[in-house]
């Protein structure tokens, strides 16, 4: 490890299918641990095939002692002095002892323990027939005991490639540990799919309805609130007739009664910033201060203003300024419920390389010398996804033209104030408004990118997708398979895809099951809507292709799961400045296997970090998991996590094991839903997560891994201090010398439309452009060569 501490890594394991937990059997019983109660004695001062393993500065020791569970001995650990690190007497990690696996297969781990302390817990290693032994996950916290607990988890699946795994207790804090009767049985196979409730096409591939009831406002901002209401956010919509009258909306939705009530909205919160606090309110961060000028040589320009949206009250209220604007900024909540915030354009329309921090101790702003800055442009709408040692991870996700210097993707650690740039992301330069998600289970830290374009050089659309592990020593991203192909509208209705077509303002949506929801899209700038939906599976890295949403997803699009598992998606905002005010809402195919459980108690909604925390439900259930509810714009939802909570059970109660790492789940409310082994979910219930003042310390917990610790790529520390970064008013994509400014003419137009104005002017027609006057006298698209102010005009297409 470095000397320099990371922020803790405490991940509890995650569950993606099998039955029901039940107690652990008695050791003699189908037990795959060899020597579970220590009473062979090995050949050094341990116990056949059981070993010392451990880290960092500590005093330890360890004893076979006689005060047993069973037999005549036990193992104690003890740790009398700690500075960093652990001690933990693990199953010897030899083909001789450590017991055999099969991919894809759970098992039940089980052992009876006395800890005189809260710091220790179940530690999984795996072994990997390429690359070796490995750190694996951390399951069980355990809890204090003075007289013999029984201890009982299950293990995620059994990843690829590995054949035998190492387990034990880790004890992470000064106390001691004893254990005996280790257990350990494969899972049995999960129960047969029930008949569908659908119809046969429907079971396979889930229901689109277009609800009868229109969305009211233009909204392009969307968040779940925790009482299963949804904001959607316009400010003026893209429509320079609202902000100049004025007019900035916002509406809440009721999925419940399906109905819509529009609110008071004091600033133009048009591609502002956004994220759920950890008490559940919404922090809004700047806006739309100006539109560009009509001649295009001034671009969009960004307020420092900000507020809070209070989802009790419905209504906004007014905080400290940023320090500069940001129009189209970053979210990222962190593990101690500060937010950062990076990139988008100032009041003057130049880009911003001031990093802002919000302070969820303050509640407001801080000033600029108190936030690390590495005065680096990260442009537009940066995908900032917190990682669980507390540093960011920069996806390459991110709108409006080139991406970031470099490789397009990086790590940057606030606390050390450096940038280490990641390899590996293909076509860097063609990710504008592509998807990344953290893949679930957050615990596996791996992360897909999805798609995208380049509104400045207006390709086409790729299909690309690139994963990748941040617990690997080097992280890369490695190519993902290609996101299936739909059809598309190229101005005559749609038609199949061909070639490499695929689609930018592409949504990602973590589902209950454990997969992702792809949907929406476009094959160019603000044109031609790609009808295309699939299934990601990270357990296999595939895609699935499903019902398709039958209205346009393009620029200004969201999507976003709801409390009872179905997704909902909104908007769309063309070149010719049209929305659609039609909301879609998609049922998936584990809604129509028949009767969902229920989880028909939730003992305690406020938990703690490290907490077990019991629930009841109607019948078995194979997992459950807390998925933080959506904030989402633009593609963007950086703070989009699913996190496994591993099982205890008994009958009905069900004890879920939280983690203890802020980083993992940052403190806030989420939606948790019980899945049972056809994975089928409960409705969620709201819990609000958060933890003791200690855990919000930089050092979240002593349990401390090195996963990623020395990073290979260039690294680069804070630049010169400087006040902005130039970017050229067309950042949008949009030629302001035609028609109004929320009428985007592209800069460039598609490859295959041919640089003449018959041509141009066709595609613009086929596009429902309409009339559209020439703002000033120059005409660079040479779209108006008959100069009568009017581009496209008869006499234009007449000339040629």
């Amino acid at each position: 490890m470095r000397s320099r501490r990371r922020t803790a890594l405490l991940a509890v394991a995650g569950l993606t299918g099998g039955l029901l937990l039940t107690a652990p059997q008695p050791a003699s019983a189908a037990n795959l641990i060899k020597n579970p109660g220590f009473e062979t004695a090995g050949t050094g001062d341990m116990p056949y095939c059981w070993s010392k393993s451990g880290w960092g500065d500590n005093d330890f020791a360890f004893e076979t002692v006689a005060d047993a569970h069973t037999g005549s001995k036990a193992m104690k650990v003890t740790l009398t002095r700690r500075v960093e690190g652990d001690r933990k007497a693990l199953i010897t990690e030899s083909a001789t002892c450590a017991p055999v696996v099969t991919p894809g297969e759970q098992y039940d781990l089980g052992l009876w323990y006395k800890s005189t302390t809260p710091d220790a817990n179940i530690t999984l290693f795996r072994h990997d027939a390429t690359a070796g032994w490995q750190y694996w996950t951390d399951l069980k916290t355990l809890e204090m005991a003075g007289s013999w607990t029984e201890a009982a988890v299950r293990t995620p699946e059994v990843p690829a490639g590995t054949d035998r795994i190492s387990w034990g207790v880790s004890v992470y804090g000064t106390g001691s540990v004893t254990t005996d009767d280790y257990t350990m049985d494969q899972v049995a196979e999960p129960v047969p799919e029930p008949e569908c409730t659908g119809t046969p096409q429907e079971c396979a591939n889930g229901r689109w309805d277009v609800l009868p009831v229109q969305n009211p406002v233009r909204s392009m901002h969307s968040v779940v609130l925790h009482n299963g209401k949804v904001l959607l956010i316009a400010g003026s919509g893209n429509n320079t007739d609202m902000f100049e009258a004025g007019t900035f909306t916002s509406a809440v939705y009721d999925p419940q009664t399906g109905n819509y009530k529009v609110v008071p909205t004091p600033d133009d919160m048009f591609c502002a910033g956004h994220v759920q606090l950890s008490d559940g309110r919404v922090l809004i961060m700047s806006g739309n201060k100006g539109y560009p000028s009509a001649d295009g040589t001034v671009g969009y320009q960004g307020y420092k203003d900000s507020y809070i949206f209070d989802p009790a009250t419905e209504s906004y209220i007014k905080t400290n300024d940023m320090n500069d604007g940001h129009w189209y900024p970053s979210a990222t909540i962190l593990g101690n419920g500060d937010v950062i915030s990076f990139g988008g354009l100032k009041e003057d329309s130049t880009g911003s390389v001031t990093a802002e921090l919000w302070s969820d101790d303050e509640q407001q702003w801080q000033p600029l010398w108190k936030v690390n800055q590495t005065w680096s442009y990260w442009g537009l709408y940066p995908s900032m996804i917190l990682m669980q040692d507390g540093r960011l991870f920069y996806s390459g996700s991110h709108v409006f033209g080139n991406n970031i210097p470099g490789t397009g993707s990086a790590i940057y650690d606030y606390g050390a104030n450096t940038v280490t740039q990641v390899p590996g992301l293909q076509n860097k330069d063609e990710r504008d408004q592509s998807a990344s998600v953290l893949l679930p289970p957050a615990q596996d830290q791996k992360v897909l990118t999805l798609g995208g374009g380049n509104i400045d050089s207006n390709p086409v659309a790729n299909r690309l997708t690139d994963v990748i592990d941040l617990k690997q020593p080097n992280p890369a991203y490695v190519a993902g398979p290609p996101i299936p192909q739909g059809t598309v509208d190229l101005g005559n209705g749609p038609v199949p895809q061909t070639g490499n077509q695929g689609k930018m303002y592409v949504s990602a949506v973590l589902l209950p099951d454990g997969k992702v929801l792809e949907t929406g899209g476009a094959l160019h700038n603000r044109a031609n809507p790609v009808f295309e939906t699939s299934i990601y599976d990270p357990a296999v890295n595939t895609f699935d292709p499903v019902a398709a949403d039958p209205e346009a997803r393009g620029y200004h699009s969201s999507a976003f799961l709801l409390p009872d598992g179905r997704v909902m998606t909104t908007g769309d905002n063309p070149g010719n400045g049209t929305w659609n005010h039609n909301v879609s809402i998609y049922t998936p195919p584990y809604l129509l296997k028949g009767e969902r459980p229920t989880i028909t108690s939730v003992i305690d909604t406020q938990w703690n970090y490290g907490d077990t925390q019991r629930i009841t439900v109607d019948r078995p259930i194979a997992k459950a998991e807390l998925i933080r509810p959506a904030a989402v714009t633009h593609s963007s939802d950086p703070n989009q996590r699913f996190v496994d909570l591993p099982l205890s059970v008994d009958g009905n109660n069900i004890d879920l094991n939280v983690t203890s790492n802020p980083n993992l789940a940052p403190p806030g409310w989420y939606m948790l839903f019980a899945v049972d082994a056809n994975g089928v979910p409960s409705v969620a219930k709201w819990v609000h997560l958060s933890g003791p003042q200690a855990l919000r310390a930089t050092d979240a917990s002593a349990h401390v891994h090195s996963f990623a610790d020395d990073l290979s790529g260039k690294v680069t520390k804070p630049g010169k201090k400087r006040a902005s970064h130039k970017v050229p008013a067309t950042v949008a994509g949009c030629d302001r010398h035609y028609g109004s400014a929320n009428v985007c003419v592209p800069t460039a137009f598609p490859a295959e439309v041919k640089r003449t104005t018959v041509a141009r002017c066709t595609w613009l027609k086929q596009h429902d452009y309409g009339r559209l006057k020439v703002n000033g006298k120059d005409d660079p698209l040479r779209l108006d060569p008959d100069r009568d102010g009017v581009a496209c005009g008869k006499g234009d297409v007449r000339r040629r």
